[in-house]
């Protein structure tokens, strides 16, 4: 990324991109604050899609609306890592709104609703009718991917609209990534779900699910799986509004089902008839709505997200790199094993009570044959059997005494060294000479011993004589 831009956090990330509050420097010094989201290594090996997203990244470009996230310029690393820098929204987007107020027990009021998907209509509508500022032509444009989280409001109440180009790069991926699709096909369009070709009215239906979503508290079409929830796009049941919520009147939900048609044609012409059709039942039944009552539930939000974040570790995003290298050469200072990560012990093998529980981490058990083996030869017979030593005469059987003499246990191993000196303490008794099978003649001492008692005995008489 060039030299001009300065990463300092990073707010956001998903299964395309994450996102990055900066600073973009100019001459005299000049700062501001700009939103860098850099698209994921992973999808940057597509060329497919690295090229289509190049060309809706440069048409971005061309947008400049007060509900649409501006792009100021698309930067690429040495690397091949690209970004694409915006205007910095300070506030939360959509999805996050949603998850504070069910935290709370409560749904965004049906007012609020109605105001905020106003002002997406009209940032649809401007990049619907957006022409090339060159040649005039129709850049038709389509998000293909208005969704909750692509809503961002800002902490003044603004609603912008984000991700033009990158949204419709996103189908040019050709391999299915879990984490890159997660949450895509929820707010399809019939047409898109089943492979037909998609305009501005595809973007249409993305306000009606996100209206039917805000209205009841619930997902429209979310199946347990990515397939059953394409289904169910396929089939646009619609589910009554008035049974889930019983403030929305009739002629709300008949504005919901209009913009949720299956068929296209039936659907708004644009997004400026469903925004026109919106405003008429909001002002008919004079609700007032303003940029401030928005405002208010952001700021809530943001304290929220701010408490959220002061209750996570501590630690910049260069900080986290650092710390990443740091453990890197902390482990080789601590001489662990390569292969696996696990610690080595001085002999080589690896400590059980360091190495790690992973599944994929395996102990080398070869150096355990050796252990067994000397533990069942000690085992046989309680006799260990006699291996001669490498370079060493074999000597001769030893005696019943040598064979029955304690066996040392294989934990109990001696070093080379110890074990020569056992074996020279040992010598005497291999190569001396070989008292008989049998023992010690007791009898004969027996009787040397008796006969000497009686010699003792008989020269007693005789001196007492």
């Amino acid at each position: 990324m060039r030299d001009r831009y300065t990463i300092t956090e990073r707010v956001d990330h998903g299964g395309m991109a994450e996102v990055f509050r900066g600073v973009s420097e100019s001459m005299d010094g000049f700062k501001k604050a700009v939103a860098i989201k850099r698209i994921l290594p992973n999808l940057t090996k597509n060329q497919k899609f690295v090229s289509m997203f190049l060309d809706e990244a440069r048409l971005s470009l061309f947008l400049q609306h007060a509900n649409i996230v501006q792009v100021f310029d698309i930067s690429k690393t040495p690397d091949n890592a690209y970004f694409l820098v915006m205007e910095y929204v300070d506030g939360c987007n959509l999805k996050a709104l949603i998850e504070r107020q069910k935290q709370k027990g409560k749904r965004i009021e049906i007012a609020h609703t109605i105001y905020v998907m106003m002002e997406c209509c009209k940032a649809l509508n401007y990049a619907h009718s957006a022409e090339h500022p060159e040649t005039n032509e129709p850049l038709g444009i389509v998000h293909r991917d208005v969704s909750p989280p692509n809503i961002l409001l800002s902490k003044n109440g603004e609603v912008k609209l984000v991700d033009f180009g990158l949204a419709k790069a996103s189908t040019a991926i050709e391999t299915t990534d879990p984490g890159v699709v997660k949450g895509k096909f929820s707010y399809l369009s019939p047409e898109a779900a089943s492979g037909l070709p998609v305009d501005h009215r595809a973007d249409v239906f993305a306000v009606g699910i996100i209206l039917w979503e805000l209205f009841t508290g619930r997902r429209l079409f979310y199946g347990e799986t990515d397939y059953q929830t394409v289904e169910l796009v396929r089939q646009a049941k619609i589910p009554s509004i008035a049974a889930l919520n019983p403030e929305v009147e009739a002629e709300l939900e008949g504005v919901v089902r209009k913009a949720l048609a299956r068929d296209p044609n039936e659907r708004y012409a644009n997004a400026a008839d469903l925004q026109d059709a919106l405003a008429q039942y909001l002002f008919s039944r004079r609700m007032k709505v303003t940029s401030r009552d928005i405002s208010a539930l952001v700021r809530d939000t943001q304290v929220e997200q701010m408490r959220k974040r002061s209750a996570e570790p501590k630690g910049s995003l260069i900080d986290t790199l650092i710390m990443d290298e740091m453990t890197k050469m902390q482990s080789l200072a601590r001489g662990e094993d390569p292969a696996n990560g696990a610690p080595k012990k001085p002999g080589g093998g690896v400590d059980e009570g360091s190495a790690s529980l992973d599944p994929s981490t395996f102990v080398d058990t070869a150096g355990w044959a050796g252990e067994m083996g000397m533990s069942v030869q000690s085992g046989s017979g309680g006799q260990a059997a006699h291996v001669p030593r490498a370079g060493r005469p074999s000597k001769s059987p030893p005696t019943r005494a040598a064979q029955t003499k304690p066996t040392l246990p294989p934990q109990n191993q001696t070093s080379p060294g110890e074990v020569d000196s056992l074996e020279q303490m040992l010598e005497p008794e291999r190569t001396g000479v070989h008292k008989r099978e049998g023992g010690p003649p007791w009898g004969i001492i027996i009787a040397v011993i008796v006969l000497l008692a009686i010699a003792a005995g008989v020269a007693a008489f005789v001196f007492v004589k």
